[in-house]
């Protein structure tokens, strides 16, 4: 087996907990020590140790399967913010911002979110139905996610 790249395992703990992403450790082991790595040596790096996802799943706050081109629009990485604030996680103050703003323009339009994967925008502000739309987004008719909510 291959010696390890990671150099000092107590720092790569710590960036985990001060919430560094992938990227910024692929950038800073080759800066640092002249080491290529992938964002998948810090992922695996993470479950090996057993240290809690980077990502939030919430199945019922996020129901389908995304298209490629509709996975990093403004909407969802809303939803995905609201994901993690509803988790208990820290949000960075630009986060907590851009999202009270995102939710408070929900209220005042009285909207939900809707997803259409079968469109070219994918996600569209609708009219909240009463009763029946009781949270951020209009529920699909069935779940289309595939990943399981655990590791």
């Amino acid at each position: 087996m291959p010696a390890s790249k990671i150099q000092n395992e107590q720092e790569v703990l710590r960036w985990f907990e001060e919430g560094r992403s992938y990227q910024w450790m692929v950038e800073e082991y080759r800066r640092k020590y002249g080491i290529d790595t992938v964002p998948s040596l810090w992922g695996n790096f993470r479950r090996r140790r057993g240290l809690q996802r980077r990502t939030i799943r919430d199945d019922e706050l996020i129901p389908w399967l995304l298209k490629d081109e509709h996975r990093w629009l403004f909407p969802i990485q809303m939803l995905r913010t609201e994901a993690r604030r509803r988790a208990g996680k820290q949000l960075r103050d630009e986060e907590k911002v851009k999202l009270d703003a995102w939710l408070r323009r929900l209220a005042r339009e009285n909207s939900v979110l809707h997803y259409d994967p079968d469109t070219e925008e994918g996600w569209f502000y609708v009219p909240r139905r009463p009763g029946i739309d009781t949270d951020i987004i209009r529920v699909p008719e069935r779940k289309t996610t595939t990943r399981p909510a655990a590791d």
